[in-house]
């Protein structure tokens, strides 16, 4: 039996201080993300989605209108990045990796200054799923525990902190993230520390 939804807000504020920009990294649920205004009073410039059954359009000035079976096209004021996982079981794995490899992306890339990326560097994030209860919270514990070790030195300290910043209270703890996403988790952290290790030995040879 799936545990109550509580009430909660609908982006919460996770961690602070990450590089090279120095942004916060926030989680939230469908109505934090597709709230331009909340987005905006946050600086929240980027939207990782980790849903695959939530889609949102962020377009507000279409280059390209919508032509029939054409949908409309052009640039946003949010940078949007999709991964588009299950949320229990299903996806591969390596999704979890290429999720945490992607926000590692949205938060270090040097844009370039041209009129076709209509964007600055850095800005805060906001990872969203549905609800922000699970596979959200599963691939920000993994960013955390990888990327701020000195404040999240295992996945569960870095999953226990999310749980507490964004109220997920104990009797949802059981899904709050799914058993197989936080696996998932895991098993992309061991991964992380395999590539992390052969492009330390290729950088010193």
């Amino acid at each position: 039996m799936d545990a109550p939804v509580y009430s909660r807000p609908a982006i919460s504020l996770i961690t602070e201080g990450l590089s090279p920009h120095n942004s916060a990294l926030y989680i939230g649920g469908l109505e934090g993300a597709r709230d331009l205004d909340l987005l905006k009073r946050h600086g929240i410039t980027i939207v990782v989605n980790c849903a695959i059954n939530l889609d949102i359009n962020f377009v507000r000035s279409p280059s390209l209108a919508e032509d029939g079976a054409r949908c409309a096209s052009g640039y946003s004021d949010i940078r949007y990045y999709k991964l588009g996982m299950i949320d229990g079981s299903g996806s591969p794995d390596t999704m979890m990796l290429g999720g945490y490899y992607i926000l590692q992306g949205a938060l270090n890339q040097t844009l370039p200054k041209r009129e076709t990326y209509p964007f600055k560097d850095g800005g805060n994030v906001l990872v969203n799923c549905r609800s922000g209860r699970s596979r959200s919270v599963s691939l920000v514990g993994l960013f955390l525990h990888k990327q701020q070790p000195h404040l999240f030195p295992t996945l569960d300290a870095a999953i226990a902190h999310i749980r507490d910043k964004r109220e997920l209270r104990q009797d949802e703890w059981f899904e709050t993230p799914k058993p197989m996403l936080y696996e998932a988790a895991r098993r992309a952290s061991d991964w992380i520390d395999l590539v992390e290790a052969r492009k330390a030995a290729d950088a010193a040879s």
